[in-house]
């Protein structure tokens, strides 16, 4: 019986499945179908199955989540202070592909870039409301709430992307292993990376990518919509929430289309500099002096309380805080760790073990504290002078920025550059992850068609769009909590990993006795 699929049609799906993984890219699809006709049909079932997921591990696992970043952390800053510090990326006479600057501004954009726009002032003002030690509305609770606010957005939530992003890095330009996370398991498993547990590996990241962005995608639009109805008077409704969805789709797509040296690049150091300019304009025209003040008390406090910080699971007292708040953030940032990690190796090439330490670990930190420190502070500053914005926040946390910014001059053109801002973010973060997933789909390739990327692209923003518009913000919600819960499983993969890379370092600098700068590995061509 003759097909009935045409012969170009034929052709084309032969051409697209040459550079796909097909294991991967089938499985990965059924998941996504099913996740997302699942909190379409049935809304509040899957909020409350993610949900029982998700207090069970906050219940019973917070105390494992709590020393396993400690450790990450621990151990990216022993990589920097060892003697592996100055084994580069790459060959020994290999230099940067990417300028600091664009480098910096790319790892910080697909980091947290969109994240800080919209909790660096809602997350404050909860916590000084609702602080998790003494009594909300008081000026020691202004202190506590900068404090865990600088906690869940500092050294440990970077020291996540670090363990995934250096381990990848270095197996991929020294050893021209495939550009996936499966890769970095070569030490411990050999040849079985390229079967099922390679498989399950990559599915497990491409599911965490896709849902994670797609779901900040839907939550974020709220914010911008909200900027929009401040601006111009965009009816905030579903449909105009939609429409933005495809426009930050539209212009993520024409990036992708330009290529990683250009359209994302370009973006990114659009956004670092827009970024220290509206920071600028709040510091020099908001509270100066006490941000000033507020940034040197808390980084101090910060340093000085971070070990009990990082141990402290409120055994006896019980607190909700932890579970709530901690615990989220830390399987957030494993959850997301896949997709940034794998970015951030991404651009990294050429770069030593100490110099990529340095740049994505501590310096994003400090811009973090920074930033944290201008917008949060100064949101504080003014709902203890009685501005209520605490009040425009418990009702909607989307209001939080607009909220601030209409309390200093220029409200209009400092709500509008906000605004670019975020969209800008939103095109770098949905760009960063069209190839993230392309990698692992297509078996690690840098050479793909540019075609799949669009497709990769377009699914993003399909998720984000269909799940709002049938489901609303619970579907996105459940979605984005069946995402975070795959934070378990990927945070024993990441143990591993930290293992693999100290097993593969040892083996090649102390067994094998060949010292760091002399170590030579050619550039060699793209492993398929």
């Amino acid at each position: 019986m003759p097909s009935r699929i045409p012969k170009r049609l034929k052709l084309k799906l032969r051409k697209f499945f040459k550079t796909v993984n097909f294991t991967v890219f089938w499985i990965s699809m059924c998941v996504i179908v099913a996740f997302v006709l699942f909190g379409i049909r049935f809304p509040d079932p899957a909020k409350t199955a993610f949900d029982a997921i998700d207090g069970f591990i906050r219940e019973y696992f917070g105390w494992y989540y709590l020393l396993t970043v400690t450790f990450f952390l621990v151990f990216a800053l022993w990589l920097m202070f060892s003697r592996y510090g100055s084994i580069r990326l790459g060959s020994a006479r290999e230099r940067p592909e990417f300028s600091f600057l664009a480098w910096f501004s790319m790892l910080f954009s697909a980091g947290m870039g969109i994240g800080l726009v919209f909790w660096s002032i809602a997350e404050p003002i909860y916590y000084y409301m609702d602080p998790p030690i003494g009594e909300g509305g008081t000026p020691e609770a202004a202190n506590t709430a900068m404090l865990f606010t600088f906690f869940h957005w500092g050294l440990h939530a970077w020291a996540i992307y670090v363990v995934v992003a250096l381990t990848l890095a270095y197996f991929s330009f020294r050893f021209h292993m495939p550009f996936t996370i499966r890769s970095i398991f070569y030490p411990l498993i050999g040849d079985r990376i390229y079967g099922p547990i390679g498989h399950t590996i990559d599915i497990l990241a491409v599911f965490a990518t896709l849902f994670g962005l797609a779901t900040s995608l839907g939550l974020g639009v709220m914010q911008l919509n909200t900027g929009l109805n401040v601006l111009t008077g965009m009816e905030v409704s579903v449909g105009n929430q939609i429409l933005l969805i495809v426009a930050i789709t539209a212009i993520a797509v024409l990036s992708v289309v330009s290529g990683l040296h250009r359209g994302l690049k370009w973006f990114s150091v659009f956004n670092l500099t827009v970024a220290v300019i509206l920071i600028l304009f709040i510091f020099v025209a908001g509270p100066t002096l006490f941000n000033l003040r507020l940034l040197v008390d808390t980084t101090g406090s910060y340093l000085q309380n971070l070990i009990q910080m990082s141990f402290w699971n409120d055994a006896v007292g019980e607190s909700e805080f932890q579970k709530s708040w901690t615990i989220f953030y830390w399987a957030w940032w494993i959850a997301w760790s896949p997709f940034v990690g794998i970015f951030i190796a991404r651009v990294s090439r050429g770069r030593t073990i100490r110099e990529f330490v340095a740049g994505a670990l501590l310096l994003p930190s400090l811009f973090v504290f920074i930033w944290l420190t201008v917008f949060g502070g100064t949101a504080l500053h003014l709902e203890m002078a009685g501005a209520g914005i605490a009040d425009a926040v418990a009702e909607d946390r989307t209001v939080a920025l607009y909220t601030t910014l209409a309390q200093l001059p220029w409200p209009m053109i400092t709500s509008i550059v906000a605004s670019v801002l975020i969209v800008t973010y939103f095109v770098t973060s949905s760009d960063s992850a069209t190839y993230v997933v392309d990698a692992l789909i297509t078996r690690g390739s840098k050479r793909s068609p540019t075609r799949q990327r669009v497709i990769w692209g377009i699914t993003e923003g399909a998720i984000a769009g269909v799940l709002l518009y049938t489901g609303g913000t619970q579907a996105l919600e459940s979605l984005q909590t069946g995402s975070i819960a795959t934070g378990l499983p990927f945070s024993i993969i990441l143990l591993f990993v930290c293992y693999n890379l100290f097993r593969a370092l040892r083996r090649e600098f102390d067994v094998e006795g060949v010292e760091p700068d002399e170590t030579s590995v050619s550039s060699a061509e793209e492993t398929p």
